[in-house]
């Protein structure tokens, strides 16, 4: 990661953990959540106009996080998707070259090389690449007005080095990057990835692309990605958008096929850094593996999401605060799993919608490798398990839905598995204390 200003984002609880009426002392003491922990997610222009971090503490309460910021995890530049178009350099792309007269540009056969900090427009088609190769401190701003690239054996469009470039998606255009299926390096940086950048990458504007890569990753961030708005069509052989450092989205139609991951964000050098943040948006993600992937902190503000794959969230620590989340899963639909030294496996959830339908066989709705928190919101779960913990299970409130049947709290482990069939009662922490729940022979429960 880069050594800028940066902002944190980070989890934040109250000190001590409450547990529900009818724990004993000795249950509730042993209760623990790691130290209070923070994460660094970059957000230069934001952190230069003085805003703060937001920031949450993993501590050892099940009280709800503190409320994260929608104006601290986005720059204004990065909402915007403005630009002087009297002022910008326009490269007109010409099949298998280009042409542009102005410094900053150059042009060698079918690819485009831009080295100098402004506003660029393209428009038109080429067989070729465009590369930024910029200073350090260089702000790029690729405006897409309806430009098509393809490159049969790279990416289309490459970011070598900047501080950061703005992929701003013009108004009423319909855009398309695609690759060929191979990628033959012209460096050390193992280009994989349609969009493969090097630096901070944003995009923006309220026109569409299409990204084709049957061959790699469709998008691929070496430091953050930040999507603000515009509408997008992904198909790729890996993962459809891949972050390093962190993932965010602010809104925008995505309607995503990947054989991986949808969204992944996991840097391998370093595992408390890889998170995703989403505030919004209609996503549309039907992938083989995860649709949603974060080593860290996965993070749901608001947003519609239709979701098909083998799970469908996976991070560290999953929080939903708002937004409908449906999720149809071969495997977990939802695995708060040990992949980050920064998190206990957690998976909170604090409000919004939450519908869940698995397969058959060793699936859950909900599994954490540590613990379980429902202060608010709705849980549907259909299938044999709605959850599976490891650590604690703390329901403070929200609604539970497990096929078909209002819980009156969150059903031990393996509800509906072995012990579901055969009739036994199960017990829950509720707000009233230890409820019994009773299942019947078709796994059911007795209310």
């Amino acid at each position: 990661m880069k050594n800028k200003n940066l902002k944190i984002l980070s989890i934040g609880f109250a000190s001590a953990m409450f547990f529900v009426a009818g724990c004993s002392t000795a249950a509730a003491a042993s209760t623990s959540y790691p130290p209070v922990m923070t994460q660094a997610i970059g957000r230069d222009e934001a952190a230069a106009s003085g805003n703060a971090a937001f920031t949450t503490a993993t501590g050892t309460s099940s009280a709800a996080a503190t409320a994260t910021s929608y104006d601290t995890a986005f720059s204004a530049r990065d909402l915007s998707g403005e630009y002087d178009a009297s002022e910008a350099v326009r490269i007109k792309l010409n099949g298998n070259s280009a042409s542009c007269t102005a410094q900053g540009v150059s042009i060698s056969g079918s690819t485009v090389t831009i080295s100098a900090e402004g506003t660029y427009i393209l428009s038109g088609k080429l067989t070729g690449s465009v590369i930024v190769d910029a200073a350090k401190e260089d702000k790029i701003q690729l405006v897409l007005n309806g430009a098509e690239i393809e490159s049969d054996d790279f990416a289309a469009i490459y970011v070598k080095q900047a501080d950061k470039v703005f992929v701003t998606l013009a108004d009423g255009t319909t855009n398309r990057l695609s690759n060929g299926g191979t990628f033959i390096q012209v460096d050390d940086n193992e280009v994989d990835a349609v969009v493969f950048a090097k630096d901070d990458l944003t995009f923006n504007g309220t026109g569409s692309l299409s990204i084709s890569s049957p061959g790699g990753h469709g998008i691929s961030g070496k430091d953050e990605v930040t999507i603000a708005s515009g509408s997008y069509e992904i198909t790729a052989s890996d993962h459809a958008i891949r972050a390093k450092d962190s993932l965010a989205i602010a809104d925008g139609t995505f309607r995503i096929s990947a054989g991986k991951d949808g969204l992944h964000a996991e840097n391998g050098d370093d595992d408390t850094l890889g998170s995703i943040y989403i505030t919004g948006g209609d996503f549309t993600i039907k992938v083989s593996d995860d649709a949603i992937h974060a080593n860290t902190l996965l993070q749901i503000d608001g947003g519609t999401f239709n979701i098909t794959g083998a799970e469908g969230l996976e991070a560290a620590y999953i929080r939903i605060n708002d937004g409908s989340v449906s999720i149809t899963a071969s495997d977990d639909g939802v695995n708060a799993a040990r992949k980050s030294t920064a998190y206990t496996p957690t998976f909170e959830m604090n409000g919004g919608m939450l519908t869940i339908k698995m397969g058959s066989g060793d699936t859950d709705g909900v599994d954490s490798n540590g613990n379980l928190i429902i202060n608010g919101g709705t849980i549907d779960v259909t299938g044999q398990s709605a959850f599976d913990y490891d650590g604690t299970a703390t329901y403070n409130g929200g609604t539970i839905i497990i096929n078909g049947q209002k819980s009156t709290g969150i059903p031990s482990r393996q509800m509906m598995g072995q012990r579901g069939a055969m009739g036994h009662g199960i017990e829950t922490r509720g707000k009233t204390g230890i409820d019994l729940l009773l299942i019947d022979k078709n796994g059911k429960i007795k209310i």
